[in-house]
């Protein structure tokens, strides 16, 4: 696009070339012969002819200040929209060096933990090897000790069967010898020629009372009743023996007759006493050592038992204790803080009938006073927002006393006063005419917001 040079008083004046980003207006000289002689014109047909060069310079010189101004707004939006792609392009470098640094330092700790896992797990492993091997090892000397133990067990078993059978063997012994020695004096005692049948009542009380001796051995074998086998047994001895001494002191001398009386008892009291013994062991009846040593045991646990109850108490002792003492402690300091709080709640424990302060009267207390439960208040409050706001402040990276960032004077939200005053003039800026760059109008937005939070904090902390 070309411009013709401006005249001035009817002159044709040279311009030099006006460049506007891609283009230019150049100035086009009129031929020579024009400018050494220009033809007189009459006075009225110049006039119109000026009129319409100088509207013609007019239209030229707002296309060239529009052109201008273009240029220069497309310069400001091309330089703002560099600005902020290389701001973008560092925040985005930043944020890669930062990814990189904490996926290396996440790689390091995931293989530090994978290390230490396998560490772990090794050591598990041998720990339940080592274990695995205890419980074996274990396992077979406790199989050992068993079989020793049954061994030793089925030996004892043994030796008591062995000595069981051999007293059973010398108890009948010896109730036989009884019976043979007591026996020829109860015979002369039964002995009559004209009834000699009668001699035979003697041996029939002997076999009497052995039969009725092994049935009390059967009764204990069966876990029968034993008493009254027991019973005849010693009234047919006492029988025997009293048919001993009555014929022994007649016929015989005094020594034979309390032989063989204590002949006929001796015999039937062996086994009896060996079947006593049977009797004690079928239905476990501990022996008198046995009887002494539970009693001395069940002394030790009842001492044990009352040293224990002892220690209880005095923990007991020592917990209440304890407790007033942090329940004192708690109502001096609710006090040294909370002085209205710690008034109002004493009311409260007067109205409900306590003896305490309680969580639940503390904290009703605290809600009428202060309006907040327990670990809130105004103060409280005020400054988690005052921390809020600055963590949020520093996780944009951005000033938390106010804005750093470069803003429009058009754009409200700054205390500061607009330092472009735009003349009342026809075709002044306004709102709209101006267009920004996407990253310049974020930016904007936020330095708003920021202004207003600003503003609202200082109202909260007057």
């Amino acid at each position: 696009m070309t411009a013709s040079p401006p005249k001035a008083n009817g002159s044709t004046r040279p311009r030099t070339p006006l460049k506007f980003a891609d283009w230019r207006i150049e100035a086009t000289p009129e031929p020579a012969e024009e400018q050494r002689t220009p033809e007189p014109q009459p006075e009225a047909a110049e006039t119109p002819e000026l009129v319409a060069q100088a509207q013609a310079e007019a239209i030229r010189a707002q296309a060239w200040a529009d052109a201008e101004r273009q240029r220069i707004a497309a310069e400001s939006e091309k330089e703002a929209a560099l600005r902020l792609a290389a701001a973008e392009a560092d925040a985005v470098r930043a944020k890669a060096v930062e990814a990189a640094r904490r996926m290396k330092l996440a790689n390091d700790k995931q293989e530090r933990q994978a290390r230490e896992d396998d560490a772990a797990s090794e050591e598990r492993i041998a720990e339940s090897n080592r274990r695995r091997d205890e419980a074996e090892r274990a396992r077979v000397a406790a199989a050992h000790q068993a079989r020793i133990d049954e061994q030793v067990e089925a030996q004892k078993a043994k030796v008591v069967a062995k000595a069981d059978k051999k007293w059973r063997g010398w108890a009948i012994a010896f109730y036989t010898l009884c019976a043979a020695v007591a026996l020829p004096v109860q015979i002369s005692a039964f002995w009559d020629r004209d009834k000699p049948w009668m001699a035979g009542a003697p041996v029939l009380l002997e076999v009497a009372a052995l039969v009725v001796a092994f049935g009390t051995a059967a009764a204990v074998a069966n876990r029968r009743p034993h008493w009254h086998f027991r019973l005849i047994t010693w009234v047919l001895a006492f029988i025997a023996a009293s048919v001993n001494l009555w014929h022994g002191m007649q016929e015989f001398d005094p020594a034979t007759a309390v032989g063989t009386a204590l002949a006929s008892v001796f015999g039937p009291g062996v086994w009896d006493l060996h079947e006593h013994g049977r009797i004690r062991k079928r239905d476990g009846v501990p022996t008198r050592r046995e009887r002494k040593a539970a009693k001395a045991e069940a002394k030790r646990i009842a001492a044990e038992k009352a040293e224990k109850e002892l220690h209880e108490t005095e923990r007991q002792a020592y917990l209440e204790k304890a407790a007033r003492e942090a329940a004192g402690k708690l109502d001096r300091m609710r006090l040294a803080k909370f002085p209205k709080v710690h008034e109002h709640a004493w009311k409260l424990v007067a109205d409900y009938g306590e003896t305490a302060i309680t969580p639940a009267i503390w904290k009703q207390a605290k809600l009428d006073v202060e309006g907040a439960p327990p670990g809130e208040s105004a103060d409280v409050i005020r400054m988690r927002n005052a921390a809020e706001t600055r963590v949020e402040a520093a996780r944009q990276k951005r000033s938390v006393n106010g804005s750093t960032q470069q803003v429009a004077s058009q754009v409200l939200g700054s205390k500061m006063p607009r330092v472009y005053n735009p003349p009342a003039r026809p075709g002044r800026r306004t709102k709209g005419d101006v267009k920004y760059a996407p990253g310049a109008s974020r930016q904007a937005s936020i330095a708003a917001r920021e202004a207003a939070a600003k503003k609202t904090a200082q109202k909260d902390e007057s």
